[in-house]
């Protein structure tokens, strides 16, 4: 919402990416700042955001959609060898995220503080501020979703992103992450993205109602999570 806002007042679209990564940033900085400083629980910090935010965008909007017309539409009509250019900006940032957490320092910090926040302090990773950057990078990357979805709807509405956060679990959890941290990598968070698209796909060409799609979801997060449970408790009985 702030992103077409931005739009609606002649900034432009620099100013529209700008106060939608702005924004985003801020966010995940708010939210790595309680959990990481004020030592709050996590899901209740980001699901406080989230409700928050969502009443925001509704002040801000009244409620009503904003319509879009600047060139930040051409990232989903303009094609580079057939392929949209928002494919390519969702290629960049895997680019990007593999690198980081394949074959930097960052990453592996990342993982350590996943696995085991106490021991990664003990080796001597400032465990706080290294959450407080995950936390912004994570803002971030929801500015540039939230750039890509207005290219895509040319509007801008409070309810755009519902129920987004709970695609996003699936997909990552679908790829291998543990929820529980410590382990996931971005080439398996893509293919659960595709695997999760295949099976939506399969629930609307079933006709199947959204309350029920909803349930389907939900069905499979638990299913992957038992699932991944009860690997890994037979992975370590096997190597005890």
């Amino acid at each position: 919402m702030w992103c077409t806002t931005t739009a609606t007042q002649s900034y432009g679209v620099a100013g529209m990416v700008f106060s939608a990564l702005a924004v985003g940033a801020a966010c995940g900085f708010v939210n790595g700042a309680l959990i990481a400083y004020g030592k709050l629980v996590p899901f209740i910090v980001t699901l406080a955001m989230m409700v928050a935010a969502r009443g925001l965008a509704e002040e801000i909007s009244g409620r009503q959609s904003q319509l879009v017309t600047t060139d930040l539409l051409a990232l989903a009509q303009e094609r580079v060898l057939a392929i949209p250019l928002l494919v390519y900006l969702f290629l960049v940032v895997v680019a990007i995220g593999w690198i980081l957490l394949e074959r930097t320092t960052f990453g592996r910090r990342s993982f350590a503080v996943g696995g085991n926040p106490e021991a990664a302090r003990l080796a001597g990773i400032d465990v706080r501020r290294h959450t407080l950057l995950l936390y912004v990078i994570s803002g971030v990357c929801c500015g540039i979703a939230a750039i890509m979805l207005t290219a895509q709807t040319t509007t801008g509405a409070s309810t755009n992103g519902q129920l987004y956060e709970l695609d996003a679990i699936a997909a990552v959890v679908i790829g291998g992450t543990l929820l529980s941290g410590g382990f996931g990598t971005i080439t398996g968070s893509i293919l659960g993205v595709l695997v999760f698209t295949v099976i939506e796909d399969l629930f609307i060409l079933n006709n199947l109602a959204q309350p029920i799609q909803a349930i389907g979801k939900g069905a499979i997060i638990v299913a992957v999570l038992l699932f991944q449970r009860f690997g890994r408790a037979r992975a370590v009985s096997t190597l005890t």
